[in-house]
């Protein structure tokens, strides 16, 4: 949703914090020793530590996020509620899975991330990954559609086609999707502050084929309170970024009903230094402040609810991710009770997307990446996603070669059908260990929402850059471990050699910016101007009022407008964000 290099154009990161993970592997990730750095102090949740066998005299042993491991795990570090914590798959508070069989009914989605260069490039590796045995589609932007430039804008230079795929108008979106069977596969979009144009394509193109969009399935991210935390991909102030995101969430209730409105990401404050206490607490939050919203625009909560998705970060310690997963499930449906009375069981299933740990992958020795991320890919299905990409080894290095990318399908498939994993739902349930950490994860997440609270609530917390320096925090105290090598990383700070790294295997064609250019120039002269004009006054009318801007969307991207065109007409209204501004 991978260790890309990217290239950062002014005050914004790469699309993904996975994908953006610079080729020194684990140096981003890190943790602070100050105290606000995490509640460690939360009382356990599992209850009383039992006396058990002798302790060793090692050092203390802690998860990423700060929780003391023990040498052995009984039943009196169970929680003592266990039973009632965990009651079959597929009944709420669903900590063992959102169905009742799990895997035996149906296995995840196999969804691996993909773009660059032109669509034209990128269609063609969706055939490949398809005709692999891939399940569904996710798709990577590149930085300028990301933050709204066409690809012949002065500021999109050097970054077109680099880090995802270029799309700037309806061609490009038609390109992007030919001959795939739209009406039969799921597509996920990596697409933020821009996710309603990316949408409006999507949907222009069904349309024009015929496809009834009720038929359509997939994800658009939307999620753009992250933005601000983590990634930077943000253009609007964040009040009317959530006008944007409510507007998606009713669009697709009434128009597409099977398309998830949102994918709220945990995932790239994980890649940028997040524990995985911290992922929990933060992501949850910023889903509970985007059904605040869509409440105050009166939108059905349930009906919205039902259409929520999540994305997750599959990280090193296999167990600690695992909890990570089952806790979530529990506290979004405990939550969603609490502060909305929401009672509808299919709204309250936490369902999530998963990627493997970009900031995990090393330039060095890069095939280790294969053993990495296969355990954080096991690490996802133990704790039950829905869908899941596995990087690929090579990407600390560059954009993913083809072989690569399919191999990181194949240790999927090996999961799927050689291991036995997905025989038996939740197959750790039960495990002292598993158990007790879920508790205390579930204990620790609350903390730090309880500490946003505090801060002024979710929003005012991400305006006022709290939640972003709590992460930092957090990145630090993991760096220095790297450096000092009490944690070690595989080939890096431990059984390294002196090996170069190999050349990436795989760099973006530098004629696609100037061919790109040369299309939307002869794209703008070849279309009808009057009704595009018209359609781009209509939209701006619009937005100064306080309609749904998405029927306008579409109608100005239909006239042929570009995606640079119609995000200029909404700044002209809604001005950009900047760092520091508190909205």
């Amino acid at each position: 949703m991978s260790a890309r290099p990217r290239r950062k154009a002014p005050r914004r990161a790469p699309r993904k914090a996975a994908k953006a993970a610079t080729p020194r592997p684990a140096a981003r990730r890190a943790a602070s020793t100050r105290g606000a750095a995490r509640p460690d102090a939360a009382p356990r949740a599992s209850g009383r530590r039992s006396a058990g066998p002798p302790r060793s005299d090692a050092a203390p042993r802690e998860t990423t996020s700060g929780i003391r491991i023990a040498p052995v795990y009984t039943a009196a570090d169970a929680p003592r509620d266990l039973a009632r914590r965990t009651p079959p798959p597929g009944e709420p508070p669903f900590t063992r899975g959102i169905h009742a069989e799990m895997y035996r009914s149906r296995l995840w989605t196999m969804r691996q991330y993909a773009g660059f260069g032109s669509a034209l490039q990128t269609n063609a590796r969706f055939r490949d990954l398809l005709a692999a045995g891939q399940t569904g589609l996710s798709v990577a932007f590149d930085l300028p559609t990301q933050m709204g430039y066409d690809s012949d804008a002065v500021r999109a230079r050097g970054e077109v086609g680099r880090v995802g795929v270029a799309i700037s108008c309806l061609a490009d979106m038609e390109a992007l999707l030919d001959g795939l069977p739209l009406e039969r596969v799921t597509t996920s979009m990596t697409i933020n502050a821009t996710a309603p144009l990316l949408l409006a394509f999507y949907v222009a193109v069904a349309d024009a084929r015929g496809v009834p969009r009720a038929a359509l399935g997939g994800t658009v991210q939307n999620d753009v309170l992250k933005e601000y935390i983590a990634r930077g991909t943000y253009i609007y102030p964040p009040a009317a970024s959530l006008r944007l995101v409510t507007d998606v969430f009713d669009f697709t209730a009434r128009e597409v009903p099977q398309w998830n409105s949102i994918s709220v990401s945990g995932y790239h404050m994980r890649e940028a230094g997040s524990t995985a206490a911290q992922e929990l607490a933060f992501t949850l939050g910023n889903g509970l402040a985007y059904l605040a919203a869509a409440e105050a625009r009166g939108l059905d909560l349930t009906r919205i609810a039902r259409r929520l998705s999540f994305f997750f970060n599959a990280h090193n310690h296999l167990f600690e991710e695992v909890a990570k997963f089952r806790a979530a499930r529990r506290l979004w449906a405990l939550l969603l009770g609490e502060r909305f009375a929401i009672t509808d069981p299919e709204a309250l299933k936490l369902r999530f997307h998963t990627q493997t740990a970009g900031s995990m992958l090393t330039a060095q020795q890069p095939l280790n990446n294969v053993v990495r991320t296969t355990l954080q890919g096991l690490a996802a299905i133990l704790g039950g996603t829905q869908s899941l990409h596995t990087n690929s080894h090579d990407e600390a290095l560059g954009l993913p070669s083809r072989d690569a990318a399919v191999l990181a399908l194949r240790a999927q498939q090996i999961l799927a059908h050689e291991s036995g994993v997905p025989d038996t739902a939740d197959p750790l349930a039960g495990s002292y260990y598993v158990e007790s950490l879920t508790a205390e994860l579930e204990a620790r997440a609350r903390e730090w929402m309880r500490r946003v609270e505090a801060a002024g609530g979710m929003l005012r917390a991400i305006e006022t850059g709290w939640v972003a320096e709590r992460i930092h925090e957090a990145a630090y105290r993991w760096q220095r471990e790297v450096e000092s090598g009490e944690r070690v990383v595989v080939g890096v700070n431990r059984f390294a050699d002196e090996a170069p790294s190999a050349a990436p295997p795989f760099t973006p064609d530098p004629k696609v910016e100037h061919a790109r250019a040369e299309f939307l120039a002869a794209w703008r002269a070849e279309r009808e101007a009057a009704p595009c004009a018209a359609a781009l006054a209509a939209l701006e009318r619009a937005a100064r009022g306080s309609a749904s801007l998405m029927p306008p969307i579409l109608e100005a991207l239909r006239r042929r407008a570009t995606l640079g065109e119609v995000c200029d007409t909404l700044r002209r209204v809604f001005g950009e964000h900047r760092p520091g501004a508190v909205a």
